[in-house]
């Protein structure tokens, strides 16, 4: 199996695809010794993984780590537009829409109306664009 973004997008829901993220990033030690080999040569010394407590994700399960936060920060940012529209239907200003996603007003509308052209279809992307109004000014 491949371990790409677009594999994963296919195998998990965003909800399992998160706790998946976050097991493997709780396993994780965080070790980071760099140019470190594990040295797994002398098999016969069983005291090594007595003293080897800690936990290291293998290098499938750090590609698989790596990609899962790909899917989930992507299916995050296209939740943004159901977001932004409701808030909009809602009769939220675009300064409210900003700060609830920690941006600029110009920025969020730029953000919604790129979603918009990338992810609705012909009509609901008119219906769309007419809630969002004109983009806000400095």
């Amino acid at each position: 199996m491949s371990i790409t973004p677009e594999a994963l997008e296919a195998e998990f829901s965003l909800t399992t695809a998160a706790t998946r993220l976050d097991f493997l990033s709780r396993r994780d030690n965080g070790d980071t010794a760099l140019n470190v080999v594990r040295d797994d040569a002398d098999a016969d010394d069983w005291s090594a993984s007595m003293r080897d407590t800690g936990t290291q994700l293998d290098v499938d399960e750090a590609l698989e780590l790596l990609a899962l936060g790909e899917v989930v920060s992507r299916r995050a940012h296209d939740s943004q537009l159901v977001g932004i529209r409701a808030a909009l239907r809602g009769g939220a200003e675009w300064e409210q829409i900003a700060a609830a996603l920690g941006v600029s007003p110009q920025q969020a509308w730029d953000s919604f109306t790129e979603s918009i052209e990338r992810q609705l279809e012909s009509e609901a992307a008119e219906r769309a664009r007419e809630l969002a109004g004109t983009r806000p000014g400095r």
